[in-house]
């Protein structure tokens, strides 16, 4: 019975190998083709641009509340009850319009990147595709899942360049 499953194990190994010996592999770095596209680097520019302001607001804010931090730290034993107490409140204060501010900015940009990510994914989708009918792959690895990978396996330039052609 052993010499006999020994026997059907090698016959399939010898008959599926040429099956794979056949199939085309691709690794995609799904990521690096959105984020490298002339569309998401665009955005990325248009985004520092809308956003820039309310960050650098949020900066002058955050060293504002620093700077009453580290007074009341160093200061704030010599300090008469009503100064300290001014002193946090104005801090308190600071740091709620901080943490409003950015939660704000947050919820803001997320939903640009949403909007922006509805927009490009059929393009990046339809890019994906036509690379893969172009090169005849079979199977796609995302490239994360790939320890080591030759250069002409990596179809990420291509689907970037197919991307990036499109309108």
């Amino acid at each position: 019975m052993y010499k006999l499953t020994k026997l059907a194990l090698v016959a399939f190994l010898a008959f599926s190998a040429p099956a794979y010996a056949e199939m085309k592999i691709a690794v995609l770095n799904y990521q690096m083709a959105l984020l490298e596209s002339d569309v998401a680097k665009k955005y990325a520019v248009d985004s520092e641009k809308r956003f820039g302001p309310r960050i650098t607001k949020l900066k002058s804010l955050e060293e504002q509340a620093k700077k009453l931090q580290d007074n009341l730290i160093k200061n704030g034993s010599k300090m008469k009850q009503a100064e300290r107490e001014r002193l946090e409140l104005e801090l308190n204060q600071k740091a709620r319009d901080f943490q409003m501010q950015s939660k704000e900015l947050n919820d803001s940009k997320m939903k640009a990147d949403q909007d922006m990510l509805k927009i490009i994914k059929p393009k990046l989708d339809k890019a994906v595709e036509d690379a893969l009918k172009a090169g005849g792959f079979d199977l796609v690895l995302e490239s994360g899942a790939v320890v080591d990978v030759k250069p002409q396996y990596d179809i990420t330039k291509q689907v970037i360049d197919r991307l990036n052609k499109m309108k």
